[in-house]
Formats: C-alpha cells, sequence, structure tokens
C-alpha cells in the first residue's frame, strides 16, 4: 500500500471512529431528531436568515429534499419559516425556542467531544495544524470541482 493510499484510509478510520464514539452520545441526548435534523437546525442556529438554496447547497441535497426535511422541522415546532417585507418571493428560515434548545445540546456535546480529543491536538505545533488545514482546504475545494462535474457535466 503506497503512502496516499494509506493516508486516506487513516483518514476514514479516523472519521469513522469520531461517528461512532459521537453517534451514541448524540443519539440518547437527541432522541427523536435525525442526524439531518440536528445538523440542519445546526446550520440555521448558525447562519442568520438561511434559505432552501443555502441549505441545499451545504447539504448536497436537492431543493426538494430539503423543503421536506424543513416541513418536518416546522411541524416539530424547531423551526419557523418567514419572508422579508422587501421580498415576498425567498422564504427563509429561523429557530423558534424549542429550535434553540435542540441547538443548544448539539453545541454542548460538540464542546465535549473537543474536550476528549484536546489532548492528542494540543500536541500539535501550529506548523503542523497549518499543513493539515492546507491539506484539508486543498482536498476539499478539489472534492468540490468533482461535486460540480457531476452535477453539471457539461460545464467540465
Amino acid at each position: 500500500m503506497g503512502k496516499e493510499e494509506q493516508m486516506m484510509l487513516e483518514i476514514r478510520q479516523v472519521f469513522n471512529k469520531m461517528a461512532w464514539l459521537n453517534k451514541l452520545k448524540m443519539e440518547k441526548a437527541l432522541a427523536g431528531h435525525s442526524p439531518s435534523e440536528v445538523h440542519c437546525i445546526e446550520y440555521i442556529g448558525k447562519h442568520p436568515e438561511t434559505n432552501v438554496t443555502q441549505l441545499a447547497t451545504a447539504f448536497f441535497m436537492t431543493k426538494g429534499a430539503i423543503s421536506k426535511l424543513t416541513q418536518k422541522l416546522i411541524n416539530k415546532k424547531l423551526i419557523v419559516r418567514y419572508q422579508k417585507k422587501e421580498n415576498k418571493k425567498e422564504v427563509y428560515f429561523c429557530l423558534t425556542d424549542k429550535g434553540h434548545e435542540i441547538f443548544d445540546i448539539h453545541e454542548k456535546l460538540h464542546q465535549e467531544f473537543r474536550q476528549r480529543d484536546k489532548e492528542i491536538l494540543d500536541e500539535l505545533t501550529p506548523e503542523q495544524i497549518d499543513k493539515v488545514l492546507s491539506f484539508t482546504e486543498r482536498y476539499s475545494q478539489h472534492l468540490d470541482l468533482e461535486i460540480a462535474k457531476k452535477q453539471f457535466p457539461d460545464n467540465k
């Protein structure tokens, strides 16, 4: 196995381990809410004046799928939809008090996970962190281009 292949395998394994460790606690603390719902709440909580297009782009989902997801959240009274007086065409979302409660629980769990991993992260030098960030940013940009090719095959 080459070093690049080994690196990619390690990245996947780290991600899978994090997901497994976090999943049990997340499911217990956020029972009754799917991961998609929680991440939608998180996005809306962090991005004021969120609309369907922004959510579809952020989650690599169709606008139709986002409409179904946001309708579930509206039915659960976790978000509300609204329109601005100056733009009646566009629909935006914001969290309700109940939605803010879910957002806060999710944020506290992420803080707990960061604290759990702090020991290993504190060992990294600023230069090492910069290299990891540089790689992940470049790789993410590469994947964005590959996604765009799949979504818009004629715009190669």
